[in-house]
């Protein structure tokens, strides 16, 4: 009995040595700490950093210059209860804009306010101004607001030029990219001249840009290294709808062009020739007649392209189609659809007296055109 006693006893002074060995084993690290002396734990010495860089304090001063001439742009949209018909406004989206002129023109995409019953306005400073929708061309993607500001007004957005740009420059885009108010994003002209469809709209001549462009940015200004407006950011090209270093923005010499007509009409007349086109009739004829440009379907009596000669296509009696005149260049710039022709009228003012080049029976002819307001 005293022999099995002392067994249990040494069993439990071994098992308590062990436990205190693997204890000292695995915690020395920690025991060492305690007694160690304790280190400096004062801040560090800052190092000195020198001025910024040239293009640094350019991109800064470029930003503090244009902030408050950017607004951040939301949107509310009426619904019906399905239930018990009643009608409430719910949150539709956000979008950029950027200040016109002194009266209080918001300039944004139609596509930022398309279907919205209402809209709000947030500048800078946080003040919120409910907008009123003065007109849009959604063609151009193009849509001018008012805002009522009494006092501390921001200042309009310089303006530049876009024909003289050059694939290379530096661009800078502010807006409110996924609601990210005043974000700054930097990159160069990608392309110029390229076009973007969608919903049955072409919309031709954008800035192709890689300075990151994302939803919300719709909207607002695109600048060159001066803090000129060059353009209007105006979509991306992503699968995923996130920037993939392919954006577009409106170019500036077509929002100087629309615009006024938008403040003063409320719409946007287009330059026209008075003939009737069909871009899905035109896709399919050209493989057929072997040509490439934009078959004239028919000329509208009255109009300019009557009284300047041209002629339309004839309709035979077994339904077949004798083509007249088929357009293939203006002003000496070849247009093989109809949206690059609409597009090339669109460079010229209603009044304009324009060269029409013109395939008539293998015979090329050039017929000066003066343009008439389009419908």
């Amino acid at each position: 009995m005293i022999t099995r006693n002392r067994f249990f006893i040494r069993l439990i002074w071994y098992t308590l040595a062990g436990v205190l060995l693997l204890f000292l084993w695995r915690g020395y690290p920690d025991i060492q700490n305690w007694f160690a002396p304790k280190p400096d734990a004062s801040p560090r010495t800052v190092a000195a950093r020198g001025d910024l860089a040239a293009d640094e304090k350019a991109t800064i001063e470029l930003f503090e210059k244009s902030r408050d001439s950017v607004v951040f742009i939301t949107t509310k949209a009426l619904v019906r209860d399905a239930w018990t018909r009643n009608v409430f406004t719910v949150p539709r989206g956000t979008g950029s804009g950027f200040i016109w002129d002194e009266a209080g023109h918001v300039i944004t995409n139609f596509h930022v306010i398309k279907g919205a019953s209402e809209a709000t306005v947030r500048l800078s400073d946080g003040r919120d101004y409910r907008a009123a929708l003065v007109g849009a061309s959604p063609s151009h993607d193009i849509a001018v607001l008012r805002i009522g500001v009494g006092f501390k007004r921001p200042p309009p957005v310089p303006l530049g030029t876009s024909h003289d740009l050059k694939v290379g420059q530096k661009v800078f885009a502010i807006g409110n990219p996924f609601g990210l108010d005043w974000t700054l994003t930097t990159g160069i002209v990608s392309a110029l001249d390229r076009s973007l469809g969608g919903n049955g709209v072409a919309i031709e001549h954008l800035i192709q840009t890689d300075a990151a462009i994302n939803p919300g940015n719709s909207g607002g200004p695109l600048l060159d290294s001066a803090g000129r407006l060059i353009g209007i950011t105006t979509a991306i090209y992503s699968p995923s709808g996130a920037s993939a270093g392919i954006g577009f923005a409106v170019p500036v010499d077509t929002v100087n062009r629309v615009v006024p007509q938008l403040i003063r009409r409320g719409k946007y007349i287009r330059p026209a020739l008075g003939i009737q086109l069909d871009e899905g009739l035109n896709e399919r004829l050209k493989p057929l007649l072997g040509v490439k440009g934009i078959v004239i379907l028919r000329i509208y009596s009255g109009s300019a392209a009557e009284q300047a000669g041209l002629k339309g296509a004839l309709i035979t009696s077994d339904g077949g189609i004798v083509p007249g005149d088929i357009i293939t260049s203006v002003e000496g710039k070849q247009v093989d659809t109809v949206s690059k022709l609409l597009a090339r009228l669109d460079d010229y003012a209603v009044g304009d007296t324009v060269k029409i080049t013109v395939l008539r029976e293998n015979r090329t002819l050039e017929i000066a055109v003066t343009l008439q307001p389009g419908t």
